[in-house]
């Protein structure tokens, strides 16, 4: 197979290990900017492109689209009108998402958007033990995912991409992403609440904060916050049952069950992984994630998460932003 990654920032360059870890070396990568395209054929010999019009002409299997999000949907466009599979990292809304969700019908193709956090250590055993029942019925939860906008990209300011600006703003974007595994979890989202604020004196017009109280169909309360302030990183959720207690620490790469009956808590510990130098979180869930992906391709798999899928929750964000603009109540 051979594939195009469209984007060699962060992300992309994160993609090309995946694909290589999975054994694929028929590579190419595309960004306009050339120390993006040297440092990644220095890095990992591919096969570099720094103009569009010969990269879109490529006979690839399929297309990593690793570009800033509000893009994601105009390079979508162009691989499913070509025939040609393609993966999206984490959307943000976009006005022409029914009208994707039309065209990979007609077209055939495989449409991907990602849904990472499903593949982590974390979010997996949480499902287990709520599927297993050993907490009883789940009544709610908190969660916090946060880490100072500084610290995403060290090398270089935040001011300079795309976490910075408003319509794709970091919370913004962290926001359905994380949406994407609990509500597989927790059922649709029937109300909902939310504030977003700016807290810190970042220089960016972007809400650093985003909190969403939802009531589920399944008859979960949960209270979700996303920031962009905490130092250092975290990601902690507390799942509440009616027979004990489920929480996962990222951090400490670890999940913890207490139940009623043993009046213990039982600890469960995962590997750190693989972890690239610059980034903070292993390579393990990414490359699972697209091992999915080209098993979708082959037909091997369905991919888990659609864009129906995808456009659901994004509206949440949508009716997040509304509540906290109005005062009211979402449902």
């Amino acid at each position: 197979m051979k594939f195009l990654v469209v984007g060699l920032g962060s992300m992309g360059k994160r993609r090309v290990r995946n694909l290589q870890h999975l054994g694929y070396k028929d590579i190419a990568g595309f960004d306009p900017r050339e120390e993006r395209r040297l440092e990644a054929q220095e890095k990992y010999g591919i096969e570099i492109i720094g103009d569009w019009a010969v990269a879109e002409q490529l006979k690839v299997d399929a297309w990593i689209i690793s570009t800033p999000p509000d893009t994601h949907l105009d390079y979508g466009f162009k691989a499913a009108e070509r025939g040609i599979h393609f993966f999206t990292e984490a959307n943000v809304t976009d006005p022409r998402a029914q009208q994707m969700i039309e065209t990979l019908k007609r077209t055939g193709t495989v449409g991907a958007p990602s849904c990472t956090m499903r593949y982590y250590a974390g979010p997996k055993k949480i499902k287990e033990v709520l599927a297993s029942g050993t907490i009883g019925k789940p009544l709610l939860f908190t969660y916090q995912t946060g880490q100072y906008l500084p610290d995403w990209h060290p090398w270089e300011s935040y001011k300079d991409f795309y976490v910075s600006k408003k319509e794709t703003g970091a919370c913004r974007e962290i926001v359905p992403f994380e949406l994407a595994w609990l509500i597989p979890l927790f059922g649709k989202v029937k109300t909902l609440t939310s504030l977003r604020d700016k807290v810190t004196d970042l220089e960016t017009d972007i809400d650093d904060v985003y909190q969403l109280l939802m009531r589920f169909e399944k008859g979960v309360s949960g209270h979700l916050l996303v920031d962009v302030v905490a130092r250092p990183a975290v990601r902690i959720i507390r799942v509440n049952g009616s027979e004990g207690t489920v929480e996962w620490d990222h951090s400490a790469n670890q999940v913890r069950v207490w139940t009623a009956e043993t009046q213990n808590w039982e600890r469960f510990d995962f590997s750190v992984g693989t972890v690239e130098k610059g980034y903070i979180h292993s390579e393990e869930p990414y490359v699972d994630e697209m091992a999915a992906f080209v098993a979708a391709v082959k037909g091997e798999a369905l991919w888990p998460y659609s864009f129906e899928e995808d456009e659901e929750i994004l509206d949440l964000l949508v009716q997040a932003e509304t509540s906290s603009d109005t005062g009211r109540h979402q449902s």
